[in-house]
């Protein structure tokens, strides 16, 4: 498949990864010393719900549109806040458009803390460019993401997080994401590695697992969660309905807030009833 976030801006899948993006990064600035956000993946940073390329799709609409509409549980107000705060005034009725990661992450960040983005083709790094300003927090570069995760781990500051969000273009995707979190690990295996994918064949998703509990075994990592979220059903041929994150030594408290968050997600952003949820640790 291809998971070019342009198309997809603000889907179901958006609305998860970074609902649990902003949950680690509102962790990490808890402490008073810097960390840095390494994007492998990082896209445009921000997208016009209204253009060509997500209209095509129209996914938002029951993704960040359904969000934005429904009645949250009041005890997940501070879990969703945090994301809400920066997303909702970008979703005006006349022109609504939807920060990705790297808006999300500049968002939360702080003075002393750093950002890297990695992207590969030449007109997105433009429109990141354009989208960032001139934040001298963060770095721009033109690479793949997977090169540039082996190049710029450790971070200097030893603290931060690595987000892994490949288009999967490739067939190759799983493994590739495998023998590079196994090479980062081997630089820098207390850092937190968040890694999204999309769950279309169950016996591909399976092999992934396997390899990632391989990687983490032989890094000695203390915690691996895995966390997934499905709307519909699953299919090849069906469009994209699931998706799942793993998240490599995550923030004490992650496994217990996306535990809470899950059932409201799979219900609100549910077709026909058939949402659904899990949790595993790898």
């Amino acid at each position: 498949m291809n998971y070019r976030h342009a198309y997809h801006a603000g889907n179901f899948a958006d609305v998860f990864k970074h609902v649990v993006l902003t949950l680690i990064l509102a962790y990490l600035g808890q402490k008073p010393t810097g960390f840095r956000v390494i994007d492998t993946h990082a896209g445009d940073g921000l997208y016009d719900l209204s253009g060509v390329a997500a209209e095509k799709t129209a996914e938002w609409r029951n993704g960040i549109g359904r969000l934005i509409g429904a009645e949250i549980w009041p005890e997940l107000q501070p879990l969703l806040d945090p994301y809400l705060a920066i997303v909702a005034p970008r979703l005006t009725a006349e022109s609504p458009y939807y920060p990705g990661s790297p808006l999300l992450a500049a968002a939360l960040l702080r003075k002393q803390d750093r950002m890297i983005f990695c992207e590969a083709h030449p007109e997105v790094v433009g429109a990141l460019k354009a989208h960032l300003g001139r934040d001298k927090r963060a770095k721009i570069i033109e690479i793949d993401g997977f090169v540039g995760l082996g190049a710029f781990v450790p971070p200097i500051e030893r603290r931060g997080l690595v987000l892994v969000d490949p288009p999967f273009e490739a067939k190759d995707e799983f493994v590739r994401i495998a023998g590079a979190i196994d090479t980062a690990l081997r630089k820098w295996p207390t850092g937190t590695y968040m890694i999204w994918f999309p769950i279309k064949d169950r016996a591909g998703v399976a092999r992934f697992y396997s390899q990632m509990s391989d990687v983490i075994a032989k890094a000695g990592v203390r915690e691996a969660l895995c966390f997934e979220l499905w709307i519909d059903d699953i299919g090849p041929d069906r469009p994209l309905a699931a998706n799942g994150l793993v998240v490599i030594n995550p923030p004490y408290v992650l496994d217990a807030q996306v535990r809470q968050i899950l059932p409201y997600l799979a219900r609100v952003l549910s077709i026909a009833g058939k949402g659904g949820y899990a949790v595993a640790h790898l």
